[in-house]
């Protein structure tokens, strides 16, 4: 029992830890940025005014003009009130870095900031954690209280299966969500089948692919021997890290991957934000809403 309540006590000084930075970065940097990004995709009636030269007829409020005994029209506002939905890969291959930070919670400061500069623009914020299959669903609220919901599923979070198959999620977000939403899906994409379920709601939604890496999935340090581990099929494998042609081998590799997977998705157009577990993610995040912006 001593346990438990030990454990609590430490995860809620570690959800505040993260409330605290996520909420200042999001009020200083990333709260206006995230509002011009992505426009309301619907309209909604504001108010109604007296008719003027030039104005369109089908905007005829004939009901007000009949009362007043004047030409009324209709006018309306962009919808403003949006609905972010964060997609965090939960198998095993998330849990892995190299440095002092995982990809795991990587993913987590990025779900934190999105969703508090979500909230300062009265959106609602949901959650949905995937590994094979979808392990959480939490639907879109808004508030404060919800997104620290949101966080604690992501800190407890501990999924029934390893491996990685983002189509089950892909599928699920496409018949679950029938009004258009901003999508942040954060992975380090090791899967292959995907393109299909990505531009199906790269079409009906703002969709956003935040693809997480560590240094080691790019280049070997010159040491000894490495055992290396697949987190999600547990094959080992040994590689001589003090043959430099043996580290250039693995970096020409990886270096021939990413640019492989980057004209993929610039193919799909497919927005992407590239993040590396070993530096500050601020930055990459302020030059993507500018490019948002300008695509807006």
């Amino acid at each position: 029992m001593e346990r438990n309540e030990e454990y609590l006590k430490e995860l809620q000084k570690m959800i505040r830890r993260v409330e605290i930075r996520s909420k200042r970065m999001a009020s200083e940097q990333f709260s206006g940025e995230y509002h011009s990004s992505f426009k309301g995709k619907g309209i909604e009636f504001s108010h109604v005014r007296e008719y003027q030269y030039g104005d369109d007829i089908r905007s005829i409020d004939w009901n007000t003009s009949a009362r007043k005994h004047e030409l009324y029209v209709k006018l309306f506002a962009e919808e403003r009130e949006r609905t972010l939905l964060l997609v965090v890969d939960g198998s095993a291959s998330m849990l892995f870095g190299s440095q002092q930070r995982r990809k795991k919670d990587l993913a987590l400061e990025v779900s934190a900031v999105l969703g508090f500069s979500a909230i300062q623009n009265n959106d609602k914020v949901g959650l949905l954690v995937f590994t094979d299959r979808v392990e959480t669903f939490i639907e879109p609220r808004k508030g404060r209280d919800h997104v620290l919901v949101i966080l604690e599923e992501l800190f407890r979070l501990k999924p029934q299966n390893r491996k990685t198959d983002i189509n089950p999620a892909l599928s699920f977000i496409h018949y679950t969500l029938r009004r258009h939403a901003i999508i942040f899906l954060m992975t380090d994409l090791v899967a292959n089948e995907y393109e299909k379920g990505m531009k199906q709601l790269n079409t009906s939604h703002d969709f956003i692919l935040v693809h997480i890496s560590d240094p080691l999935d790019k280049a070997l340090p010159h040491s000894a021997l490495l055992d290396l581990e697949e987190p999600e099929t547990g094959l080992r494998l040994t590689i001589d890290a003090g043959s430099r042609r043996e580290v250039a081998r693995y970096r020409q590799e990886q270096l021939k991957y990413q640019e492989e997977l980057r004209q993929r998705l610039r193919r799909m157009r497919i927005d992407t934000l590239y993040l590396d577990t070993d530096r500050s993610f601020i930055g990459d995040l302020n030059s993507f809403f500018r490019h948002r912006e300008r695509k807006v």
